[in-house]
């Protein structure tokens, strides 16, 4: 492969412990609704997806429809949560201090929510201003479209075949191997389940990690394979 240009990070479940905070809101709301699904079976199910993919999945399951205001009802009742309980997941500082390459993160989460997280995590100013949400993409595509990898890519004026994506869901491995782009999988977020790795592996990453500190030694190993699976 080429000399690794860029490193993307997604930010839930990767930078930041955020899932699980998530899953907690979503399924709180759910249960008004009829849904019996917890936080853990929510996160392992949709984990790197969005809210409106999330209702419209749920409502088709319980065979009804959300009132009006259910995702920004959402929406505020995470930001709260965020400001009170959100941590970056441990080696999330580390890993910046060892990594020489440009950086960005790419998210589905909301521009307002992802601030909140990462201020949290005290890693906004490490990040920003390459800090993008597929909210803002002109076309809203989110993952496990390749839109916001791509959209990196072009501003950093870097091949995608040169970027290395950490990503913590399947929907964002997906996004990444289609866009081009070599992934690591990570398992090491709150969220992470007994088949995590697998489901990962399955979804396009080359391998995966369970310590942000171990990704700087994969990248070097990435330069030497020539699209080996492990």
């Amino acid at each position: 492969m080429p000399a690794c240009e860029l490193v993307i990070f997604d930010n839930d479940g990767t930078l930041m412990d955020t899932e699980i905070l998530a899953a907690e809101v979503e399924t709180e709301l759910l249960v008004e609704y009829g849904a019996t699904i917890t936080a853990r079976e929510f996160s392992t199910r949709f984990a790197g997806t969005s809210s409106q993919t999330v209702q419209r999945v749920m409502e088709e399951e319980l065979g009804r429809s959300f009132p009006d205001d259910h995702s920004k009802k959402v929406l505020d009742k995470m930001k709260e949560k965020f400001w009170r309980e959100a941590k970056a997941i441990e080696g999330a500082h580390d890993v910046l201090d060892m990594l020489d390459q440009p950086r960005c993160i790419c998210s589905n989460s909301e521009p307002e929510k992802l601030k909140i997280s990462l201020t949290r995590g005290e890693l906004w100013d490490r990040f920003r201003p390459f800090v993008f949400s597929a909210y803002e993409l002109e076309n809203g595509k989110k993952k496990p479209e390749p839109d916001i990898f791509l959209h990196a890519a072009r501003e950093f004026d870097v091949s995608p075949g040169s970027c290395v994506v950490i990503e913590d869901s399947v929907a964002g491995v997906a996004g990444a191997a289609a866009a081009g782009m070599r992934v690591i999988g990570f398992t090491g977020g709150s969220h992470s389940y007994l088949a995590h790795a697998d489901d990962l592996t399955d979804a396009g990453a080359e391998t995966v990690v369970n310590r942000l500190t171990d990704v700087p030694a994969v990248i070097e190993v990435f330069a030497q394979w020539d699209g080996l699976k492990v």
